[in-house]
């Protein structure tokens, strides 16, 4: 803690409170001590898990929706595909693993701003090139050389045709925290240091009309999420994606006002170790800060194509004739099980989790389609 208030006091020194989106970026992605600039990530052993984390069947998945797209843009080479929040490549490995139909046009950049995670990224992974600022990206994307081919990054390419896909990354984008007294009249939770440990204080704020009008639909006194980071991200990606889709997939709820319904922000969450991580301004960057995403605020500037479940969507691309495969190909070398007959097994129990009621299952998957064709 000591160094984690040095490094606060360098950042901030001067400011009478922060926003909890301050607060929230400094404790998460501050290059010295914050939780992803250190050990935190997703995985079964790390800190939080997340659908490409339950196994390669999420990966496989989404390898034939990138087909179908694919083949909607009349294949084209080179086929961009853009992960954001990439974190250790697992999503990555998964997608290579499946073979997918674009793999000789795929340029697939891990964009991912921890460095310790994109160190990870070369584990595993046939067809790495290393990491790519701004130039480079635009260059590799160029290069007519066969894929599948996969370089990390900092950065999102300018401009190109393709896929970004964003697997809870919104949850993590920096929010702020706000709530009305029934007469339009808004107040924030700021963030004060005192006394070596951090405070919440409201304090009056502005909102934009649209989004005070959104809010305004929630009982008055709760406090709720401002997901403005969220919004302006989607608004900016939608930006740089000539033809192809965005593909957001969270946790959340459609309207802003549901949220409202979890007393004590209940939609406010902290995980470490894969467990619960309690108060989020308890020592910062020790843990995962996260919301459930408010997708009405993040659509209020693009309606998005497809707004659906992760199980209604992963069940549209066949998991279920992935599962029944799997079981298949398992009986079959039961007696002397392969490495293959193995995974196919294990797409029961990844299937399981993936569509679970009340957990992945519920997950939101939105796509946008972007492009001259739409």
């Amino acid at each position: 803690m000591p160094m984690v208030i040095e490094r606060f006091q360098q950042r901030f020194a001067g400011a009478p409170s922060l926003s909890f989106a301050q607060f929230m970026e400094f404790a998460l992605y501050d290059e010295a001590v914050g939780f992803y600039s250190g050990t935190g990530q997703a995985g079964r052993r790390a800190d939080f898990l997340t659908s490409p984390e339950v196994g390669p069947l999420f990966g496989a998945l989404l390898a034939r929706r990138l087909d179908q797209l694919w083949n909607e843009l009349d294949c084209p080479d080179p086929f961009v595909v853009v992960e954001v929040g990439a974190g250790p490549g697992t999503l990555a490995r998964s997608i290579a693993l499946a073979a997918p139909e674009c793999a000789a046009a795929l340029r697939y950049v891990m964009t991912e701003i921890s460095a310790p995670q994109r160190a990870l990224h070369a584990d595993h992974l046939v067809g790495y090139e290393g990491e790519a600022d701004e130039f480079h990206l635009a260059q590799f994307i160029a290069s007519g050389e066969s894929g599948p081919r996969f370089v990390s990054s900092e950065y999102l390419p300018a401009a190109f045709t393709g896929v970004v896909i964003a697997n809870e990354l919104l949850d993590n984008l920096p929010f702020d925290i706000v709530r009305h007294d029934g007469n339009s009249n808004f107040e924030r939770l700021d963030v004060e240091f005192c006394d070596e440990s951090f405070e919440f204080t409201p304090r009056p704020v502005d909102l934009p009309p649209e989004v005070s009008a959104l809010l305004a639909a929630s009982p008055a006194g709760e406090w709720l999420p401002w997901q403005h980071a969220a919004r302006l991200w989607v608004n900016a990606t939608i930006g740089r994606i000539t033809d192809g889709s965005l593909i957001v997939i969270d946790y959340g709820e459609t309207k802003t006002s549901v949220l409202a319904e979890r007393q004590q922000m209940g939609w406010l969450r902290t995980f470490v170790g894969n467990e619960r991580g309690g108060h989020p301004l308890d020592e910062p960057g020790s843990r995962d800060i996260t919301t459930d995403v408010a997708f009405d605020q993040i659509t209020l500037d693009h309606q998005p194509s497809t707004l659906t479940t992760q199980a209604e969507w992963l069940q549209g691309l066949g998991i279920d004739e992935l599962v029944e495969e799997g079981r298949r190909l398992w009986k079959e070398k039961a007696s002397a099980p392969d490495v293959g007959a193995l995974r196919a097994r294990s797409r029961i129990r990844e299937a399981e989790a993936l569509l679970e009621s009340g957990g992945l299952g519920d997950f939101l998957w939105l796509e946008w389609r972007v492009g001259a064709g739409i």
